[in-house]
């Protein structure tokens, strides 16, 4: 159980009810959870929060399964049970390799056989496990992606590691009769 809990929605002010209303209308059902759950305790950061994940989502150039790579490599990093849960399940939607997904849950370095796909996931672990970008793997990024693409997968990492943050802290898991993905 979340340490704060989703707030009603007979209890939510009216701007906490409208950011509810809005991000729920993006996703499937009437309750915002997940990080957005927890956001809405804080309506001004949450809409500034979302606002950046709206852009990622609907204005980025960067195709969908190279966001997903993103995602789930940083969900494996911080074993973030609810951020694998709302993503991984998705991942053959969108192309994804099933070994590649499956070898990044056991936390193991997956083949990827296609080359943009591959510098997308060793970007984020070095940027996570290293705390740095490689010159090799950044020359290489954009040699493969052009600069707005880069910086575009650069801020994604950055997003989703504050999604995971939020998610970690607040002990955000999966949904209640879900079970978890990740081994510890």
């Amino acid at each position: 159980m979340a340490r704060l809990g989703l707030i009603p929605l007979d209890r939510m002010t009216a701007e906490q009810r409208r950011l509810n209303d809005t991000i729920a209308g993006k996703r499937v059902g009437s309750q915002t959870r997940g990080p957005y759950g927890i956001l809405l305790h804080h309506p001004a950061l949450c809409e500034r929060v979302v606002a950046v994940a709206d852009f990622l989502r609907d204005h980025a150039t960067v195709a969908r399964p190279l966001v997903e790579i993103v995602v789930l490599t940083i969900a494996r990093h911080w074993t973030s049970q609810y951020a694998w849960f709302a993503h991984a399940r998705h991942a053959d939607r969108f192309g994804l390799d099933p070994d590649m997904v499956e070898a990044i849950r056991t936390n193991r370095r997956p083949v990827i056989g296609d080359e943009t796909e591959e510098v997308v996931y060793r970007m984020t672990s070095e940027i996570m496990k290293e705390k740095a970008l490689r010159e090799e793997t950044y020359e290489r990024a954009f040699r493969l992606l052009g600069e707005r693409a880069l910086i575009e997968i650069v801020t994604t990492i950055g997003y989703y590691q504050l999604v995971a943050t939020v998610l970690a802290a607040f002990e955000v898991d999966v949904p209640e009769g879900e079970t978890r993905a990740l081994p510890l």
